[in-house]
């Protein structure tokens, strides 16, 4: 019998598992948070746009690396959220804090990811109205 290869098996079905947690963690934000559907549709409506104006590769990857960044930042967030009215269903100084931190973040990401869509599709609509 080799011990190795029941050790191998467990591990792929640790991360396997891992995957599982990470992907109804998302599955449920996305069901109960209207700021990141919000996000998703946005996230959506760019990538249309992206390939009705054929966007280079260069500008994909800024525009992926903004969505990514922006639904990633979206989640903390609500995980903040989640951690801190676990704490204290009262309000307190810091833990208002908390969640003003966070959410300033995400506004913080979500003014980037504008810039980084109004650099990528604005010469494009003005080309297509001229």
């Amino acid at each position: 019998m080799n011990l190795g290869s029941n050790d191998n098996r467990n591990r792929v079905h640790s991360v396997l598992k891992s995957f599982s947690f990470a992907f109804a963690g998302i599955k449920s934000a996305v069901k109960k948070e209207r700021n990141l559907q919000i996000h998703l549709a946005f996230s959506i409506a760019v990538c249309i746009l992206g390939i009705i104006f054929s966007i280079s590769r260069l500008e994909w990857m800024m525009l992926l690396f903004a969505i990514g960044g922006m639904l990633s930042l979206e989640l903390l967030n609500t995980a903040v959220e989640r951690v801190v009215d676990l704490v204290t269903k009262e309000y307190h100084p810091l833990a208002k804090q908390a969640k003003d931190i966070a959410a300033g973040a995400v506004l913080v990401y979500a003014i980037l990811s504008v810039a980084i869509g109004i650099f990528v599709f604005l010469p494009k609509i003005i080309a297509y109205v001229n």
